[in-house]
C-alpha cells in the first residue's frame, strides 16, 4: 500500500475571501468540499466573517482573532483558497488574512485554487494567488477552477453548469490526492523570510 493510501484521513481548510452573505465564492467552496469528501478527505470553511481580523500589523505579534485564522491554516494538510476578483486581483479580505500567515502554514502544504468573477474569466487573481502561494513555497495545483459571470453559474447553491461543476469537484479532489507530496528540501528563501511574524 502506497504512503498516500496508508497516511491518516487529510485534513483541508477552505479560506473564503468573501464577506458577503450570499456569497458564490462560498458556495462554490462548499462544492469542491464535496469533492474533497468524494476523495476520502474531511474538510469545512474557514469563514473569515466569523473572526475578528484588523488589518495586518508588523509589529504586532498577534490581533484580534488573528491566531485562530493561523492556527487553522497551520493544522490543515491541504488548503484551497478562494476569491471573487476585485480590480483584476484577489480580495483584501483574503490578502490581510495571508498576511498573517508564513511559512509555517503553507511551506510544502498543497494548494487549490478558486474565484469567482462578476464578469469575465478571474484569471489575473488566479494568477496573483499562485504568484502569493509559489513564494511560501506552498505546492500550488495546475488545476484551478474560474467561474465568469457568476451570477449566472447558480441556481441556488447548486452549479448550473455541468462543466464548471466538475472542474469545482475535481478542485477538491485533486487537493487531497497530492496533500501528501514530498516536500522539496527547505529554501534560503523560507530561512530569510518567516511570514507576519517576524516582519
Amino acid at each position: 500500500m502506497s504512503d498516500r493510501q496508508s497516511s491518516p484521513t487529510v485534513s483541508v481548510v477552505a479560506v473564503c475571501g468573501s464577506l458577503r452573505d450570499e456569497s458564490y465564492t462560498r458556495r462554490a467552496l462548499e462544492r469542491a468540499l464535496d469533492g474533497v469528501e468524494e476523495a476520502g478527505g474531511t474538510g469545512a470553511v474557514l469563514d473569515l466573517r466569523a473572526y475578528s481580523l484588523p488589518v495586518f500589523d508588523a509589529d504586532m505579534d498577534q490581533q484580534g482573532d488573528s491566531a485562530a485564522v493561523v492556527e487553522k491554516i497551520r493544522e490543515a494538510d491541504a488548503v484551497l483558497l478562494g476569491t471573487p476578483m476585485y480590480h483584476g486581483s484577489y480580495s483584501g479580505v483574503l490578502k490581510n488574512a495571508l498576511d498573517y500567515c508564513g511559512f509555517d502554514e503553507f511551506e510544502g502544504k498543497t494548494v487549490g485554487l478558486l474565484a469567482v468573477a462578476g464578469g469575465g474569466f478571474p484569471v489575473s487573481a488566479l494568477e496573483h494567488l499562485r504568484s502569493v502561494c509559489r513564494a511560501l513555497d506552498a505546492w500550488v495545483l495546475p488545476h484551478q477552477a474560474a467561474l465568469p459571470n457568476v451570477s449566472r453559474r447558480f441556481d441556488g447553491d447548486d452549479i448550473v453548469d455541468e462543466g464548471l461543476d466538475e472542474r469545482v469537484r475535481l478542485l477538491g479532489q485533486r487537493v487531497v490526492e497530492y496533500a501528501r507530496i514530498e516536500p522539496d528540501p527547505s529554501t534560503f528563501e523560507a530561512d530569510e523570510n518567516v511570514g507576519g511574524a517576524g516582519r
